[in-house]
This record gives structure tokens, C-alpha cells and sequence, in this order.
């Protein structure tokens, strides 16, 4: 089964009004070359999307996508977005990010019924998995990761499984600028290759394992050599198109 491109993802966040999303955007487009060796996504917050959309212009370069939605189609759910909202702008949303999971409460059943929204609507899910430093401490990594991954994916149809993403991200290296090791990401990978192929039922190399947690362009050659790892999923460091795009030329084969 071929490998797909690296896939290099900002995290927005609860940054950016749309005016600035619009200029953040402009300068990406302006730095990335001509024909980009990785995938390129920009996860801007709900309204900004339309303002980004609009600012790539239709560059192929560039792939739009959310940092999040709701479970259910639509429905009495008062300051909430429907993946199929969504849809009209995405090709991407993100399920499960630590902040949801640890700030909001968000369960691995909720996270799993948001991962199936994203697919009814069309797009594709990236399933953010990782442990608290708690748990890396007490020796849970691998527990939490395999629980997390299978309650994500197992149980999906095979080709289901071949659409989504999962983010390792490491909850304390997120924001501290205390990257994990490239040893230790790839302990991580090769745990969670092992929930996507058991998901599968087989080989699913398509399947990418992005690395999140405090990359920089100075970190990011050696994070992204770390064996099994197929892109990052960028935060504080999107914010900065002249960082961002040194993150995804340091990710070029």
C-alpha cells in the first residue's frame, strides 16, 4: 500500500480575528513554494474559515480544515457546529485534541462520535491522541495511547480507517517547549501503527502519524526523522508563516 506525502497541519487555536487570518494566510501562500514536496493544512477557529477560504483563492497548495464539531447533524445544541456545516470549507477536522479532551471533559466515546461525524459529512478526521505527563511519569503511555487509538478506530470499516490521521501529541510537551525525543516519538508511532493495522485489518501504511508538541523549524528535522512519523501538527509556530513554513520545507523529502 503506497505511503501518502507528509502532512504538515497549524493549529490555530483561539487565535486570529479574520482580518488577520486573512493576512496570515496571504503569507503562507506567498512563502510555500511553487510545488510543495508535503501536504499543507490550515486549522484557523470557525469564523475565520470562510475568510481563509477565500484568501487561498483556490491554491491547491494549501487544504482548509476545523479544530473541531459537534457529534450530531444538526439539533438543539446552542453555540455548537455540525460537521456537515463544516463541509462546504473542509477537507479536514480535528477530534480529540488534549485542550477538548482535558479542558472540555471530552470522553474517548465523545471524541469516537465526533470521528464518525467527520466521515457522514465527507471529510477527514485527524484523531489527536496523547498522555499527560501524569501518565508518562507512571509508566501509562502505552495504555493510554492504545485506549485512546482503539476507542478511535477500531470498529470503523476498513476503508474508513485508511481516511483518518492520528496526532501523537504528548499533552506536556504541548506549549511548553519541551518537545519529546525523536526515540520516544518513535516508541509512540509504533504503538499506534499497531492499533491502525489491527483497526484495518492489515497493512495500512497510507495512514499518517503526525507529531505535535512544541515544534519549531529548529526542532522539526529531528522530530520529523523519527521513525514512523509522516508530519506534525503544528501550534504556537503557525501563527508565524515565516515559522510555519520552515516547519513544512524541514519536512520536505
Amino acid at each position: 500500500m503506497p505511503r501518502r506525502r507528509a502532512l504538515i497541519a497549524g493549529n490555530w487555536k483561539m487565535h486570529k480575528t479574520a482580518a488577520e487570518a486573512a493576512v496570515l494566510t496571504t503569507e503562507i501562500r506567498a512563502l510555500l513554494p511553487a510545488e510543495p514536496e508535503v501536504d499543507v493544512l490550515l486549522l484557523p477557529p470557525y469564523p475565520c474559515l470562510q475568510t481563509v477560504h477565500g484568501a487561498l483563492q483556490g491554491d491547491r497548495r494549501v487544504q482548509l480544515g476545523a479544530q473541531d464539531c459537534h457529534w450530531e447533524d444538526s439539533g438543539a445544541f446552542t453555540g455548537e457546529v455540525s460537521a456537515g456545516m463544516l463541509a462546504a470549507w473542509c477537507q479536514h477536522v480535528l477530534v480529540g485534541h488534549s485542550e477538548r479532551r482535558q479542558l472540555f471533559h471530552e470522553s474517548d466515546g465523545t471524541v469516537r462520535a465526533k470521528l464518525e461525524a467527520v466521515l457522514r459529512s465527507g471529510m477527514e478526521p485527524i484523531l489527536a491522541v496523547g498522555e499527560t505527563e501524569a501518565e508518562r511519569r507512571s509508566g501509562a503511555t502505552r495504555d493510554v495511547l492504545v485506549r485512546q487509538a482503539r476507542a478511535g478506530l477500531v470498529g470503523l470499516p476498513r476503508e474508513q480507517v485508511l481516511l483518518c490521521t492520528v496526532a501523537y501529541e504528548p499533552v506536556w510537551a504541548i506549549g511548553t517547549g519541551a518537545a519529546a525525543e525523536p526515540g520516544d516519538i518513535a516508541e509512540a508511532a509504533l504503538i499506534l501503527r499497531g492499533v491502525i493495522e489491527e483497526a484495518a485489518s492489515g497493512d495500512a501504511a497510507e495512514v499518517r502519524i503526525l507529531y505535535g508538541g512544541s515544534v519549531t523549524p529548529e526542532s522539526a528535522p529531528a522530530l520529523l526523522s523519527a521513525d514512523g512519523v509522516a508530519g506534525a501538527l503544528v501550534g504556537g509556530a503557525s501563527l508565524s508563516a515565516p515559522q510555519f513554513c520552515g516547519i513544512t520545507a524541514a519536512a520536505s523529502p
